[in-house]
């Protein structure tokens, strides 16, 4: 299935975004992890794309889109859900079920709940939490702190190809070819021409400025629409015991969230194998049939 390469400018920046299933008037959201592009969400958008239109952004200082020139202001959750706003408001979006890896899925709960824009309250129908939770172990946070504040740069793409191989092990399994095209829509070139992560490095910044940005229970008790949580078995960043609390608060009160492990994984599953693509699906369509019959 093919795909269009876009651009809008929303919150006042240019953002990237790849499009698939255009034909289609129903929508997914599929939003990456932190330091990764929307790119990343391929596999899913061409499964999903046979019967619904698949918006993949990247986020502000990340792939294609525009490096932020305030980084301590621009790079936290309710920044980001402004520009999820700008992005339904400008393609027409009324309502659209979200999928999101990591950060992707902490921008799909603040922007479910309407604490930070209350114009996106009921605009999505459900959230997939791809080993994302309410709260982030903290052990993890210093982990991705470590890496993602200073990306290595390498001379050549392979080197950095094993880099990603390496940092990237806890996805679970990518065949040769997809572990290339993970390097290749996530590569830049440094102006002494060595190549490094095609992201922004102060993107970081978020984790010293706002610290508590990524605990966020208000938002997740805020939410009246099915979750669906997946976990790595191996993730060190979504505890057992945060999921466990997820099931008896906020939608999980109400019995509108389920906790999947994922075999294999760690942080964070790669949506990228006919069970994870099915279980995404799967949960989509339930979604879909309880609103019709409902």
């Amino acid at each position: 299935m093919s795909f269009t390469s876009n651009y809008l400018t929303c919150a006042g920046r240019e953002i990237h975004y790849t499009e698939w299933g255009a034909q289609h008037s129903q929508t997914v959201i599929a939003w990456h992890g932190l330091a990764r592009t929307g790119r990343d969400m391929g596999e899913l958008a061409a499964h999903l794309s046979t019967r619904f239109r698949v918006i993949c952004p990247d986020t502000i200082g990340r792939g294609l889109s525009q490096w932020s020139p305030d980084p301590k202001n621009e790079y936290k959750l309710s920044f980001y859900a402004r520009i999820a706003k700008d992005l339904f408001d400008q393609l027409n979006i009324r309502q659209a079920h979200w999928v999101g890896t990591s950060m992707g899925g902490a921008i799909g709960t603040v922007c479910a709940s309407g604490l930070f824009e209350p114009s996106m309250k009921g605009r999505i129908q459900s959230l997939v939490l791809n080993d994302t939770a309410p709260k982030i172990a903290d052990a993890a946070i210093e982990r991705i702190r470590s890496y993602a504040g200073n990306p290595p740069a390498f001379d050549t793409v392979r080197e950095l190809e094993a880099f990603f191989r390496q940092v990237y092990k806890p996805y679970g399994w990518l065949s040769d070819a997809q572990w290339r095209r993970l390097t290749e829509t996530s590569t830049r070139r440094l102006p002494d021409g060595r190549v490094t992560p095609h992201y922004d490095p102060a993107m970081v910044q978020q984790f010293t400025h706002h610290p508590n940005d990524y605990l966020v229970w208000d938002h997740y008790d805020a939410l009246d629409i099915p979750v669906l949580c997946l976990r790595g078995v191996d993730s060190d960043l979504v505890l057992r015991e945060t999921t466990a609390e997820m099931l008896t608060r906020g939608p999980g009160a109400r019995g509108l969230t389920e906790v999947v492990e994922i075999e294999g994984c760690g942080h964070a599953p790669a949506l990228n194998v006919p069970d994870q693509l099915q279980l995404v699906a799967g949960f989509i369509d339930t979604v879909r049939e309880a609103a019709t019959t409902g």
